[in-house]
């Protein structure tokens, strides 16, 4: 799949034809993502804004923040089966090449540690705002 950058101009990517799809897992989010909603929501690193199940190329990322071009994704059991692997090897790399950086974290470390899950997202986008003199 050979994509451009991702940016204002092309809306990110985004997909409208996901966004029921999106809607539907918006509503149903499991305990993990409710967690990371809590960390990434009302802009609470550093005032960037994340959205959270956001239609991109062909795929639902869990949340997003089109400024830093980051995708955070809550991966839950049947992330561990190697079909899946495959599957998320696929969509890492298509998203990467839209410009997008993954930041993946398993459920169990979200929910047993979620402290530990925030300061790790805030220093990436502590180093991303540094390295390209970015501000919110």
């Amino acid at each position: 799949m050979k994509t451009t950058k991702a940016s204002p101009e092309n809306y990110h990517h985004y997909n409208p034809n996901l966004k029921l799809r999106a809607r539907e897992l918006r509503s149903h989010m499991t305990k993990a993502e409710k967690i990371l909603w809590q960390i990434l929501r009302k802009r609470n690193i550093h005032g960037f804004l994340f959205t959270r199940q956001r239609p991109v190329l062909e795929y639902v990322a869990d949340f997003m923040c089109k400024e830093l071009l980051l995708i955070v994704e809550a991966d839950g059991d049947i992330h561990e089966t190697e079909e899946q692997k495959e599957k998320d090897r696929r969509r890492d790399s298509n998203l990467e090449m839209a410009g997008y950086t993954l930041l993946r974290y398993k459920n169990y470390e979200i929910i047993a540690s979620p402290d530990e899950v925030y300061a790790e997202i805030k220093v990436w986008v502590e180093e991303k705002m540094k390295r390209e003199g970015i501000t919110p």
